[in-house]
């Protein structure tokens, strides 16, 4: 028979938990914690790459269309002219090559990039991811296409 006696401390409301939980998800944030008269909760979402992939394929089946081979077949082409390195998604999310609507892409074709410099970036779960330069180099090619859907380790750009 549960008692009521028991020390601030060791009372933990599923109620509150629920509602911070249900804060962090509307807010978009990722860790919340509240004290309150010795009671100290805190709830943290935590992002894996598992989850992330998780959500990825409810894009797939638009991308599945017939007009989808060609352009992979396209993109499986063009990759082995060049013998320089690829530059891979780090994360499932859309690409964008330039920082706002409008503004000039980060890089084109021929620009030579230093090694950590923004080429790209991608957006996973509302949030702006910046994509890196591996290595220093010349841009030879970019196999996306602005507001594209994106896969984990889906190449981007070749590097020479």
């Amino acid at each position: 028979m549960p008692t009521t006696s028991k020390a601030p401390a060791d009372q933990i409301d599923t109620r509150l938990v629920r509602k911070l939980a249900d804060i962090l998800t509307e807010t978009g944030l990722s860790e919340i914690e509240v004290e309150h008269g010795g009671l100290k909760v805190r709830v943290v979402k935590t992002i894996t790459a598992a989850a992330v992939q998780y959500a990825a394929p409810a894009p797939m089946p638009v991308a599945a269309s017939p007009a989808a081979a060609p352009a992979a077949a396209a993109v499986a082409e063009a990759a082995p002219v060049s013998n320089g390195d690829p530059v891979k998604s780090p994360m499932v999310g859309t690409v964008y090559l330039q920082p706002n609507p409008g503004s000039p892409a980060f890089v084109k074709v021929g620009d030579t990039v230093e090694a950590g410099q923004t080429l790209f970036i991608i957006e996973a779960m509302k949030t702006m991811n910046p994509v890196p330069a591996p290595r220093a180099g010349k841009i030879v090619q970019v196999l996306i296409d602005d507001a594209q859907p994106v896969e984990f380790g889906e190449p981007l750009a070749i590097i020479e």
